[in-house]
């Protein structure tokens, strides 16, 4: 028995056509109805064949995934020496990758919990979507830190798991922080994703027609019936969760800014970093989620649930999250050159501006001050092929404005006896590469295997449902036979 009733009466919503400003198009096109939005979600699943692109694209990121085993395993042949890492650059563009993922995804935290505890409706289209995109993006992120331990076989360790040996993990050390930190933030955001799925996946489990379809999905909706019970059940655990959640977009991005925050290195020692690397977690997350789901809307047609409202507010996020990373810029400017204070933080400033990687910080401020401005403009957020563009970029400047932190401040320290230069090998960027390849694998696999948007979610936004979800007239909800 499905989740919702597929049919129902044609509830019309307001027209699209006519609303200049974004903010009032409606968030749900005027021909969805209840039987539209099952159909139109578990059709792309169970019905629609796999198109062209789906299959050019799978391709590509298979190609840079073949890319990545091939670097991973020379690099377990022959150490991490394969890459640049150096001295005195000993962190380079494997954590600068590793952060860069990590601030990847916070967007799918934030969309998922925080604008679903303050009620956000039009979180309700893109929730799913950008979840996934934080699990691939936390899974992407946590191969860097294995793999630059130098013996990954052995990552186990970094856990406090009971041994013969009485050998504990050294909890000062801040690469315990961040397994703390990054295992949590996987457990509880992947929890939260597949709960979310279970209604729908019973929907997919009812409207399969293939008994592998009906077996596998049938064991994945955990015999879900969509009762009463099962409701109430589901919604307290999803409050739960959310709940759980919030506090993870605030405290994971702050331990990978502590990591830096202890040590004495010239431009790491700072208190800005952790509200600093938030901000620019949240920016850059919802930065790919706009890259994602502009070419996604488009190829699936589904622009009638994921609207131009969407967009408009997910551009209105990167405006403010871009603002508090363009202040932390001149802020930390403003400290070390002008305020009186500390001469190697002076000199880390002028370093970065006009030393040898100087065209490296004017690009990041060029991609993360300059470009954000174009979205305080209705037409800029309104024109998908201009903001996908300014997504790219935003996400370059992002990374590197991580490369800047980590690996620039790393050549200069205290002593020029100390200084040194960073150069990536081919191995660093084809691991880099296999990643984003992975990435891509993933999210293509759950596009076309799994519901991108959730039914019942879309369906509370339907005039005829009440604030709470529940239908009115028994439209949503059905009586559940006995079994």
């Amino acid at each position: 028995m499905s989740a919702f009733q597929d049919d129902g009466p044609l509830v019309q919503a307001e027209p699209l056509a006519g609303y200049r400003d974004p903010s009032l198009t409606p968030i749900i096109g005027p021909t969805m109805t209840f039987r539209t939005i099952t159909e139109k979600i578990s059709d792309i699943v169970l019905e629609m064949d796999t198109p062209k692109w789906w299959f050019g694209t799978m391709l590509v990121g298979l190609a840079f995934t073949v890319g990545l085993l091939f670097a991973v395993t020379v690099l377990f042949f022959k150490g991490i020496g394969i890459w640049g890492n150096n001295q005195p650059v000993g962190w380079a563009w494997d954590i600068t990758n590793f952060v860069w993922w990590i601030g990847i995804g916070h967007a799918g935290t934030f969309i998922s919990a925080i604008l679903f505890l303050v009620k956000q409706e039009w979180r309700n289209s893109i929730n799913r979507f950008a979840e996934a995109m934080t699990i691939f993006a936390v899974m992407c992120a946590g191969m860097f830190p294995v793999l630059h331990l130098g013996r990954p076989w052995l990552a186990y360790w970094l856990f406090p798991l009971p041994n013969t040996m009485g050998v504990w993990p050294q909890f000062k050390s801040p690469l315990v922080w961040d397994v703390f930190a990054v295992s949590t933030y996987f457990t509880l955001s992947l929890t939260y994703w597949y709960l979310g799925m279970v209604p729908d996946l019973g929907t997919l489990r009812d409207r399969a027609k293939k008994t592998f379809q009906q077996k596998l999905y049938g064991f994945m909706s955990l015999g879900w019936r969509g009762s009463s019970k099962h409701w109430a059940r589901y919604e307290t655990a999803y409050l739960l969760l959310a709940g759980l959640c919030t506090p993870l977009v605030l405290s994971v991005h702050s331990v990978v800014s502590l990591d830096f925050s202890v040590g004495i290195v010239p431009g790491w020692h700072s208190t800005i970093f952790p509200p600093y690397f938030v901000a620019g977690a949240i920016f850059s997350g919802f930065a790919l989620v706009l890259t994602l789901i502009i070419p996604a809307r488009r190829l699936f047609g589904i622009k009638e649930l994921i609207t131009q409202r969407h967009i408009d507010n997910m551009g209105k996020v990167m405006l403010a999250t871009g603002l508090i990373v363009g202040y932390s810029y001149v802020e930390e400017a403003f400290l070390g050159l002008v305020y009186p204070g500390n001469k190697y933080e002076h000199f880390l400033i002028m370093n970065r501006m006009f030393g040898p990687y100087a065209p490296f910080y004017w690009t990041l401020v060029l991609c993360n001050v300059i470009t954000p401005q174009f979205l305080w403009w209705r037409k800029i957020r309104n024109n998908t092929i201009v903001l996908f563009i300014l997504t790219i970029v935003i996400n370059i400047g992002m990374w590197l404005e991580r490369f800047e932190i980590i690996a620039v401040s790393l050549t200069r320290d205290y002593l020029p006896s100390s200084w040194g230069y960073f150069k990536p090998t081919i191995f660093d960027m084809m691991t880099f590469a296999g990643t984003l390849g992975f990435f891509l694998s993933a999210m293509l696999l759950f596009l076309r295997g799994m519901p991108m948007i959730p039914m019942y979610e879309e369906k509370m936004l339907l005039p005829a449902s009440d604030p709470h979800g529940h239908a009115e007239e028994g439209i949503f909800l059905e009586e559940t036979e006995e079994i």
